[in-house]
């Protein structure tokens, strides 16, 4: 293990950066850098299709339905930044259908550098409505909105890649779920190498754990990508580079079409980190026992890593890596993920 954290840039500390409640960032000064600029999507408002800030295009070889998601939260900029990218740049599919969409516009509408967290959603956190329950049941927020009026789109989808950013300057990071055909399209994409089977959040349900993707006995399949911290000016091209690389893994476009974008030279081999268990935030009193930032290593099992109203959170093994410890530390939410390598 310890070859694989010089590797893959693992820590074993635990000790880096300053971590502080993301409830708390929308009204103090955040320290994070504001590096990225928030591309203007207004001229993408009216697509070719019958739903605002969606395109879709259609080659003229048969091919699957490949879908881009950007924007599933309003603060996220990197999927925006790649979906405009492919437009400037005129990528076009080789076979099937292309569809690039713009989710949470109204969250995004509102995204202000000097409080960038706030426009992380309107009303409710869009990517833990994704459940009939939830979609078909009488609640409603500006989220459910657009999530019923994107609902048949994204379901018609082959393909699905949903760009995130995170919390924290971690390594990029590729979700699969839990189905082996999705960890094989993110073995075969490549990029992000750090591969991440989980299944999501007792909060709600995301948009890759929904319907087809995430039937054992489907075809659909879909990725969410977390490219790098919200904000830092490298996360934009780790998207671009993201996207890319899914276009080619799907079929729907040709290396010609990204080899000038791509860097060269090998990238390193995926590494799967299977997620064992979700810590979920179970009172009003969950803190971290260090500043994690994600992808350390704790070497032993049962190492106190945080308290939740007093009861000690245990790593349940040797070697146990920490996947997304957050900022939003409210009850009922994901406080981080815990898992183990394999191969």
């Amino acid at each position: 293990m310890a070859d694989i954290a010089l590797r893959t840039g693992l820590s074993r500390s635990g000790t880096r950066g300053q971590r502080r409640d993301d409830r708390e960032e929308s009204v103090v000064t955040v320290i994070d850098p504001i590096e990225l600029v928030a591309p203007d999507i207004a001229p993408y408002r009216h697509g070719n299709t019958d739903i605002e800030h969606v395109s879709s295009i259609t080659a003229d070889e048969p091919g699957p339905h490949v879908l881009v998601n950007a924007l599933m939260h309003g603060n996220e900029l990197c999927g925006a930044v790649a979906l405009d990218f492919l437009f400037r740049h005129g990528i076009r599919p080789r076979r099937g259908r292309l569809t690039l969409s713009f989710c949470n516009v109204a969250a995004y509408a509102t995204f202000d550098p000097r409080a960038p967290v706030a426009s992380r959603y309107v009303d409710e956190d869009m990517n833990r409505v994704w459940s009939p329950v939830v979609l078909d049941g009488p609640r409603d927020s500006v989220e459910l909105r657009r999530a019923r009026q994107l609902r048949p789109l994204f379901e018609s989808a082959d393909f699905l890649l949903d760009l995130h950013s995170m919390q924290n300057p971690t390594a990029p990071l590729m979700l699969c779920g839990r189905t082996a055909r999705a960890e094989r399209l993110a073995r075969a994409v490549g990029f992000p190498a750090w591969i991440v089977a989980d299944a999501g959040h007792a909060a709600g349900r995301r948009l890759i754990d929904h319907g087809r993707f995430a039937d054992p006995d489907g075809h659909a399949v879909a990725l969410l990508a977390e490219c790098g911290q919200h904000w830092r000016r490298d996360t934009g091209p780790v998207a671009v580079e993201t996207t890319l690389r899914f276009l080619l893994a799907t079929g729907c476009i040709d290396r010609a079409d990204a080899a000038p974008w791509l860097p060269g030279g090998p990238r390193p081999e995926p590494c799967l980190v299977e997620v064992t268990e979700a810590v979920t935030v179970g009172s009003d009193a969950f803190t971290f026992s260090e500043p994690y930032l994600g992808m350390e290593i704790i070497p032993a099992a049962g190492t106190v890593i945080a308290s939740d109203g007093g009861r000690p959170v245990r790593t349940p093994y040797d070697d146990c890596i920490l996947i997304m410890p957050s900022r939003r530390l409210s009850r009922g939410q994901t406080a981080v993920r815990l898992g183990r390598l394999r191969p």
